[in-house]
C-alpha cells in the first residue's frame, strides 16, 4: 500500500521545538492504552537533530525491567520511535529524556478502538441513566480507558496533534461522559477478552460524511472540494462566525427584553404569581405552538401546581419533563432547577433536597422555540420520582405567551459540517496511534443525500485505511435505527435508502461489518436511549471479524432467491443461524414492473422466507422494512438478531 506523506508540522510547533523542550502529542500521555500485538509508533517533537531516548519500563515481582528505544529529530523537529509489539498488559512508565524529560505513566498494552462519526456516537453515558443508571453507577474498571477528541476543524491541511485531551478510566463518575455506544461496547469486549480496552471518541453530532474525509480522496466530488476551499480564507471563516451569531444573539435579546413573563414586577416562575387568568391546555398537545400550518415561535410559559406528601421537603428528587422542542428553563418553587439549550436532550433535573415541600409546589416551564414547532414531546417521561413514589405531570397546564416573534433569520455556518475540516484535524492528527479497528455510527446527516452516501462511504474507509497504512482496517458501520412515525411500507424513505447503502457497504468492502440496530430506535427521537444493545451488537460483529470468534454475531442475511409464480422464494445465509419460527411475518413489500410496492404476506418454510402478495401476480422487486420507522419488521434468527432491511430487484 502506497503510504500518505508525512504530516506537516504547524509553524507553531515549530517555533517551540527549537529552544530543545521535547514535545508529546495529546494522545501520548499518562493512563494510555496502546495497541498489542502489532509494532506501536511513539512520536514527537524535538529542537532539529536532538537525540531523543525513549525507555519502556515495566516492574515485574519487585524487578524493574527497561529497554530503551533512540532517535534523532529530523529538520522539521519530529521524531518517532517504534517499538516492537507487546502481549496485552502492564502497567508501563515511558520516560523520554532529551534536554529535558518527560514521564508517561500507568500506560496498558490493550485493543484500541476508534469511534466516530455523529451524534448517536457522541452522545454521552450521562443521557441514558434513565435505562442504565444502577449499573453504571456499580462498575468501574481500570482496564478500561477513554478519550475524547475536542471538537475542531482545519480547511488547509492535516494538523500534527489535536486539542488538550487526556485518558480517564471507567468509574462511575467518569463514565457519564463517555460516549454510551463506546462505553458498553467495550464493557461488552473487556468481558469476553480480559483485555485492556482503549476507546478514542472522535466524533461530531451532526457532521456528514463528508468532513471525515480528506482532500486527496475527495477528488471524485468536485463540488464537495470547492465548499472545503471557499472555506480555506481564514478570514471568511472569522467573518462569518463573528456576524454568524449576530441575528441568533439579537433575536435573544429582544427576546429577553419582551418577555412578560421575566419583566413584570413578579415574574412568571414565582411560586406567588397569580395564572389563574391563563388558559390551560394538555401538556401533549401542541396545537399552542401553531398557527394552522406555521409555527408559533418566540417564548411560552407553563405552570402546573403539585401537592406533595409529607417529607418530601427531606429528600433528593428527579424531575423528568420528557424531551422539549426549543430550548428550555424549569423552575421548581421559584429557583431554576435546570436548563437546555436544544431540543435533543432528554431533560432530566435532579432536584436538591429541601428544594420540593409537603403541600403545593409550583412547576414553571419557559420554553423558547426559534424556529420550529414547539412541543412536549409524546411518549417521554413526565413525573416527579421522590422517595420511590412518582407523579405523573402529564395533563392540564396553565401556560401562556410571553413574547411572540417570528423564526430567527440568517445565522452563520456550521464550519464542522464542511468538507475535510474533520478529517484534517481529528482524524489524520492519530494517523501514528495504532488501533484494532474503527466504529462508525453515522448517516443521519446524509439522509437527504443517499444516492452519493456509497462513495462518499467508499472513499473514508478507503482513506482512513491508507491513512493508518492498513488495506485490513476493521471497520464497523452502526445501521440507521428506526426513527419517525411508524408505518411498516413507506414508497420512498430516505432513512431506509441510506440504510440499503450502509448494507451494501457492508457486503462489498472486504472487512466491513453491518450493526443492525432497526429495532433500538424511538419513534419520537432522533437519539435513542438504548445504547447498551448497541454496544452489545457491535461487540458481536468486532469478536467474529476481529477476533476470528466462530459465533453467530447479526441476524438473518439475504444470499439468494427464486419465483415460482406470483410467489418470491428468499433464502439467506446460513452461518447466521436459523429463522425465528413466528406466527405471522411482517415487513414485507412486493412490487410489479410498475415500481408501485404493496404490503406482501410473508411465511418462514424451514431456512427460507416465502413472499407474495394478492395485488402482485409477476413480481419484479421486493422489500424488506422499508420505511423510516418500519415498526412491527420481525425478521430474526433464533440468537434474537433481526435481519436487515433490504431491497432486491429480482432481476440481479
Amino acid at each position: 500500500m502506497k503510504k500518505k506523506p508525512a504530516i506537516l508540522l504547524l509553524s507553531l510547533f515549530a517555533a517551540i521545538c527549537a529552544f530543545g523542550q521535547v514535545r508529546l502529542p495529546q494522545l501520548v500521555s499518562d493512563n494510555m492504552i496502546l495497541q498489542r500485538d502489532v509494532p506501536v509508533k511513539l512520536w514527537g517533537w524535538a529542537a532539529p537533530g536532538e537525540a531523543v531516548s525513549l525507555t519502556l519500563k515495566k516492574t515485574v515481582k519487585e524487578t524493574v525491567k527497561e529497554t530503551i528505544y533512540r532517535a534523532v529529530a529530523d529538520s522539521s523537529g519530529s521524531w518517532l520511535v517504534v517499538l516492537p509489539p507487546q502481549p496485552a498488559g502492564g502497567p508501563y512508565t515511558i520516560d523520554i529524556r532529551a534536554s529535558n524529560s518527560i514521564a508517561v505513566s500507568n500506560v496498558l498494552f490493550g485493543d484500541v478502538w476508534l469511534c466516530s462519526g455523529q451524534s448517536n456516537m457522541e452522545t454521552p453515558v450521562e443521557r441514558v441513566m434513565t435505562l442504565f443508571g444502577d449499573e453504571v453507577n456499580r462498575y468501574s474498571n481500570p482496564s478500561i480507558r477513554y478519550v475524547k477528541i475536542p471538537m475542531t476543524y482545519n480547511f488547509h491541511a492535516p494538523q500534527p496533534d489535536v486539542p488538550p485531551c487526556s485518558w480517564v478510566d471507567v468509574t462511575p463518575e467518569t463514565a457519564q461522559h463517555f460516549s454510551a455506544v463506546a462505553y458498553f461496547f467495550a464493557r461488552e469486549m473487556y468481558e469476553k477478552t480480559k483485555v485492556p480496552v482503549g476507546i478514542i471518541n472522535s466524533s461530531v453530532g451532526g457532521s456528514p460524511a463528508e468532513a471525515w474525509i480528506g482532500e486527496e480522496a475527495l477528488q471524485p466530488f468536485p463540488a464537495l472540494l470547492n465548499d472545503m476551499r471557499i472555506c480555506r480564507s481564514d478570514e471568511f471563516v472569522a467573518d462569518m462566525q463573528r456576524l454568524g451569531a449576530l441575528p441568533d444573539r439579537r433575536w435573544s435579546e429582544v427576546l429577553n427584553e419582551q418577555d412578560k413573563g421575566m419583566n413584570e414586577a413578579v415574574k412568571w416562575f414565582a411560586p406567588d404569581y397569580d395564572d389563574r387568568a391563563w388558559p390551560t391546555t394538555d401538556l401533549l398537545d401542541s396545537s399552542w405552538g401553531r398557527n394552522g400550518f406555521h409555527p408559533n415561535n418566540g417564548v411560552f410559559w407553563f405552570r402546573r401546581e403539585v401537592d406533595l406528601p409529607a417529607g418530601a421537603e427531606l429528600r433528593e428528587a428527579m424531575l423528568y419533563m420528557g424531551r422539549i422542542v426549543g430550548a428550555d428553563e424549569v423552575y421548581v418553587n421559584g429557583e431554576l432547577a435546570g436548563t437546555t439549550g436544544y431540543q435533543y436532550p432528554p431533560r432530566n433535573y435532579p432536584l436538591r433536597q429541601g428544594l420540593l415541600k409537603a403541600g403545593k409546589n409550583v412547576i414553571a416551564v419557559r420554553l423558547i422555540s426559534r424556529a420550529g414547532f414547539p412541543e412536549f414531546v409524546k411518549d417521554k417521561p413526565y413525573k416527579i420520582v421522590s422517595g420511590g413514589r412518582e407523579v405523573i405531570l402529564e395533563g392540564a397546564w396553565k401556560y401562556q405567551n410571553g413574547a411572540r416573534m417570528n423564526a430567527v433569520s440568517g445565522g452563520g455556518i456550521t464550519f464542522q459540517y464542511k468538507p475535510a475540516g474533520l478529517y484534517n484535524a481529528m482524524v489524520a492528527p492519530l494517523q501514528n496511534f495504532a488501533v484494532k479497528g474503527v466504529l462508525w455510527y453515522q448517516g443521519e446527516a446524509n439522509t437527504g443525500r443517499h444516492d452519493e452516501y456509497y462513495e462518499l462511504m467508499s472513499a473514508l474507509i478507503g482513506d482512513w485505511r491508507r491513512l493508518w497504512d492498513n488495506d485490513s482496517l476493521p471497520f464497523f458501520v452502526v445501521q440507521l435505527p428506526n426513527f419517525m412515525e411508524p408505518a411498516l411500507l413507506q414508497q420512498n424513505s430516505g432513512w431506509a435508502s441510506l440504510r440499503e447503502v450502509q448494507r451494501k457497504l457492508a457486503q462489498a468492502i472486504p472487512n466491513t461489518a453491518l450493526t443492525v440496530t432497526i429495532d433500538l430506535g424511538e419513534w419520537n427521537d432522533i437519539h435513542p436511549l438504548n445504547k447498551k444493545d448497541v454496544g452489545k451488537r457491535i461487540a458481536l460483529q468486532a469478536r467474529r471479524l476481529a477476533y476470528g470468534e466462530n459465533i453467530v454475531s447479526e441476524g438473518p442475511v439475504y444470499l439468494s432467491h427464486k419465483t415460482d409464480g406470483s410467489k418470491v422464494i428468499l433464502s439467506f445465509e446460513e452461518k447466521n443461524g436459523s429463522l425465528l419460527p413466528t406466527v405471522e411475518l411482517k415487513g414485507f413489500a412486493v412490487a410489479g414492473a410498475d415500481g408501485i410496492f404493496h404490503p406482501a404476506k410473508a411465511a418462514i418454510s424451514g431456512k427460507e422466507v416465502v413472499v407474495w402478495s394478492d395485488s402482485v401476480a409477476l413480481p419484479a422487486a421486493v422489500r424488506y422494512a422499508w420505511a423510516n420507522n418500519p415498526a412491527g419488521a420481525n425478521l430474526y434468527n433464533t440468537e434474537g438478531l433481526p435481519a436487515s432491511p433490504f431491497q432486491l430487484e429480482l432481476s440481479d
